[in-house]
């Protein structure tokens, strides 16, 4: 697999300056669209939200679009959703291994109760049999929980095993990555299937193992800090109307 960088986006607009960027994909985050409808990140957002949120992007982005599926719900509704985004066009789901409802992982006191490994295994199981082409990334939250690289590891072997196309490692280590670096560097002495990060916290050294890295909150981040400082009054830079027109192609 070719390395892929891709750059999240919460609405047509952000989705189309992402397109016009150099990143290769567009991540569709649970937390920054539960954030621009001004909602906890706790699976409130609907199917069809997450699909309206595709359909918006894909009207004026052509680059891959990865969704963030949180949980998948119950077993039950993992084919529907999987069909779902198959049929929106979607180069890859990821789905993780906790509990629904889930709780965000960044939360400093977020309490993280993990998937039973064999749940989670049908989950990826189902998934891989109503994918076609699209991608199944089984995303391991061993970290963000608190477990052991033990436990991750085996976690990622029993996903591995149920045909994940990726695994993604989730850390929120702060600054330092070798909590994703130990896991990579392990992980690699069994399998060569790729590898995702997600560095919201971390900074990954450039030479690094991971095929796909999602920047996954960063245009949220960057757009709520400008919103904020000028509904505060204070000084903050504004773009000019002209070069909104001009993207817009008006």
């Amino acid at each position: 697999m070719e390395k892929i960088i891709a750059l999240e986006a919460h609405n047509g607009l952000s989705a189309l300056l992402v397109e016009k960027s150099k990143f290769d994909a567009i991540w569709v985050s649970s937390l920054t669209q539960s954030t621009s409808k001004g909602l906890p990140d706790n699976e409130l957002v609907t199917l069809n939200e997450k699909l309206d949120l595709v359909h918006e992007i894909r009207k004026v982005a052509k680059k891959p679009i990865l969704v963030d599926i949180d949980t998948g719900g119950n077993l039950e509704h993992i084919p529907y959703f999987i069909r779902a985004f198959r049929d929106a066009g979607v180069y890859a789901v990821v789905i993780e291994d906790k509990k629904y409802p889930k709780q965000n992982s960044l939360l400093s006191d977020g309490k993280h109760q993990l998937e039973d490994v064999d749940i989670f295994t049908e989950k990826i199981l189902l998934a891989k049999k109503n994918s076609g082409e699209m991608k199944v990334i089984a995303r391991l939250e061993s970290l963000i929980a608190k477990r052991s690289m033990e436990e991750a590891l085996i976690r990622a072997v029993a996903y591995v095993e149920a045909n994940a196309d990726v695994i993604l490692i989730h850390s929120k280590q702060k600054i330092d990555a070798s909590e994703v670096m130990e896991f990579a560097k392990r992980f690699r002495k069994m399998f060569t299937l790729p590898l995702m990060a997600i560095p919201s916290t971390y900074t990954l050294p450039k030479d690094n193992p991971f095929s796909i890295i999602v920047y996954a909150n960063q245009m949220m981040r960057a757009s709520f800090a400008a919103m904020k400082l000028y509904s505060s009054k204070k000084d903050v830079d504004i773009a000019d109307v002209e070069e909104i027109f001009e993207l817009l192609g008006h």
